[in-house]
């Protein structure tokens, strides 16, 4: 079961990037501002708000979901990095 987190920090030409993944979730992907903000298109929000007054789902998860928040909690645990943690560096040479 493959769980990750990538994230490309914005420059002066560029936003940054997120990609988290989780087996149960799938990919999620967002643009993020020069704060670390996630930054939603105005037509993802109105689709979740005309997916909401339809009746087919509540606004908050919505957002919640335009927000990354399923794929926050699942990778939440993962997280952990504190003083005196362990930490397990993975890599290949090719």
């Amino acid at each position: 079961m493959l769980r990750f987190e990538v994230t490309a920090e914005p420059c002066a030409k560029a936003e940054g990037e997120r990609y988290s993944a989780t087996p149960d979730l799938g990919i999620f992907h967002a643009v993020t501002g020069i704060h670390g903000d996630i930054l939603i298109p105005e037509d993802r929000l109105r689709a979740a708000l005309a997916r909401s007054v339809r009746g087919e789902t509540d606004l908050e998860a919505e957002i919640a979901r335009l927000l990354g928040k399923p794929w926050d909690d699942e990778l939440e645990p993962f997280r952990y990095a504190g003083e005196g943690a362990p930490v397990r560096w993975l890599h290949q040479v090719v």
